[in-house]
C-alpha cells in the first residue's frame, strides 16, 4: 500500500493548487453567488486538468478535489471528472469514448449524474413514487425514507421521470443516472426540462424532467457499483480539502487574535480543538487515499470506498463546526469565508449519504463477507473424507 503520487500527481496536483488560489478568492466567489465560475473553469480546462484525469487515475484526482475544497472553488470538475471523464472511460464503447472524451476534457461539454442507492430503486419505482435525490444519498419524505424514484424507460432507449435535486445540473450538457433496474443512461439537457434549485452549497443545482427523453446507455451491470464507488470517492476527497481550509483559516485566526494579552491558539482548549479537527481531516484523507489507490490497482475497494465516505461525513461535519467554532463571533458572520467552508462540509456531508446510511450498508457488506466465509468453510468440511479427524481438519 503505496500512496506517493507519480511525477505526473504531483505535477498536476500543484499546477491546481496554483490556479484554485489565484482564482478562486473570496471576492470571486461572492461575485459569483450560487453559479458557477466560468473563468476559473475555462482556466482549468485550458490547462488541461480534466483531460489530465485520464491519466493520473482516481488518486490524481482525489488530490486536485483537495485543492479544490481548500478554496471552495465553484467549477463542476469534480462532477465532470467522475459522472463523465472516468465513468464514459472505464464503461463507454469505443464509440463512444472516441464521441465523447474530446469535449469532456476541453470543458465544451460537463457531466453531473444522480446516483441513488440501487436497492432502492427497485423499491421506490415499484411503489410507484416519482422521486429520485441528486445526491448519493436517501431523502425522507412524511416520516419514510424514499430513494430513488422510478426512472422508467422503454425498449427504444426512452426515459421518463424527474429527479428534484441534480447538483451542477444548471452547467451540465450530460447527466448520468441510473434507471429503476439500476442500469446507467447518458441524457442531454438539451433533451429534457432543467430549472434551478437552490440548496446551501452554491452548487448550480437544478430539477430535471425526463417526458419521453432519448438516453444513452452507459456499460453493463456493473457500471452503477463502478461509478458510485468512484463518486464517493472523489467527494470524500473534496471534503478533506473543504477540511483542511477551514481548518488552516482557523488556525490563521487564532494565531492572530488576541484575548486578555496572548494569541487565541495558545488556550489549551483551543489548541485541543485545532488537534481534533487535524487528525479527522487526516483520517478523511488517508480513507479517501486508499479507497482510490486500491480501485486504480484493480482492487476490491467496496469497504474502503464506503469507510472513506463515512468519515467524509461524519469527521467532515465536525471538522467544519470547529472551524467556525474557532472563529468565535466572526463564524457566526455569513459572508465570512469560514462560512462557505461550513456549508460545503454539511452539503457533502448530505450528498455522500450521511453517516448512519453509509455504516448501515457497510455492516450489510461486512456481514454478508462473513456469511461467505462461513460458507467456505463449512463445504470444505463437508468434502472431508469421514474418518479425517478435527486436528487433521
Amino acid at each position: 500500500m503505496d500512496f506517493t503520487p507519480t511525477e505526473e500527481q504531483t505535477a498536476a496536483q500543484e499546477l491546481a493548487a496554483r490556479i484554485f488560489g489565484d482564482l478562486s478568492t473570496h471576492d470571486r466567489l461572492t461575485a459569483a453567488g450560487t453559479g458557477t465560475d466560468a473563468e476559473l473553469w475555462k482556466a482549468l480546462c485550458a490547462a488541461g486538468l480534466p483531460g489530465a484525469v485520464e491519466d493520473i487515475g482516481l488518486l490524481g484526482l482525489v488530490l486536485l478535489l483537495e485543492e479544490q475544497g481548500r478554496t471552495t472553488a465553484q467549477v463542476p470538475f469534480a462532477a465532470t471528472c467522475v459522472y463523465g471523464l472516468l465513468a464514459v472511460a472505464a464503461h463507454g464503447t469505443d464509440e463512444q469514448r472516441a464521441r465523447l472524451l474530446p469535449g469532456l476534457r476541453d470543458g465544451t461539454s460537463v457531466a453531473t449524474g444522480a446516483f441513488p442507492e440501487r436497492g432502492a430503486i427497485r423499491a421506490a419505482a415499484g411503489e410507484g413514487v416519482p422521486v429520485t435525490p441528486g445526491g448519493l444519498r436517501t431523502t425522507v419524505r412524511g416520516g419514510r425514507t424514499v430513494d430513488g424514484g422510478g426512472i422508467r424507460t422503454t425498449a427504444s432507449g426512452q426515459l421518463t421521470g424527474s429527479l428534484p435535486l441534480v447538483p451542477w445540473l444548471r452547467d451540465a450538457t450530460l447527466v448520468l443516472l441510473p434507471d429503476a433496474d439500476g442500469a446507467l443512461w447518458l441524457v442531454r439537457t438539451a433533451d429534457a426540462e432543467v430549472t434551478a434549485v437552490e440548496t446551501t452549497a452554491p452548487w448550480a443545482a437544478g430539477r430535471l424532467v425526463l417526458s419521453g427523453t432519448p438516453g444513452e446507455r452507459l456499460g453493463g451491470p456493473g457500471a452503477y457499483e463502478s461509478v458510485l464507488a468512484m463518486a464517493r470517492t472523489a467527494f470524500a476527497g473534496l471534503q478533506a480539502g473543504v477540511c483542511a481550509g477551514s481548518l488552516a483559516r482557523a488556525v490563521a485566526y487564532t494565531s492572530t487574535r488576541e484575548q486578555f494579552g496572548r494569541p487565541l491558539s495558545t488556550n489549551q482548549g483551543v489548541l485541543l480543538r485545532a488537534a481534533d479537527a487535524y487528525m479527522d481531516t487526516e483520517s478523511i484523507r488517508v480513507t479517501a487515499y486508499e479507497a482510490a489507490w486500491r480501485q486504480d490497482e484493480g482492487m476490491d475497494a467496496a469497504a474502503e470506498v464506503l469507510t472513506a465516505a463515512w468519515w467524509a461525513c461524519e469527521a467532515g461535519k465536525r471538522v467544519v463546526h470547529a472551524g467556525q467554532h474557532l472563529h468565535g463571533g466572526t463564524g457566526a458572520d455569513l459572508d465570512h469565508p469560514v462560512h462557505r467552508h461550513f456549508l460545503w462540509g454539511r452539503q457533502l456531508d448530505a450528498y455522500l449519504g450521511c453517516g448512519p446510511e453509509l455504516l448501515a450498508e457497510l455492516g450489510r457488506l461486512l456481514a454478508r463477507g462473513a456469511r461467505a466465509r462461513k460458507g467456505d468453510r463449512s463445504r470444505k468440511s463437508d468434502r472431508m473424507p469421514k474418518g479425517a479427524s478435527r486436528e487433521s481438519r
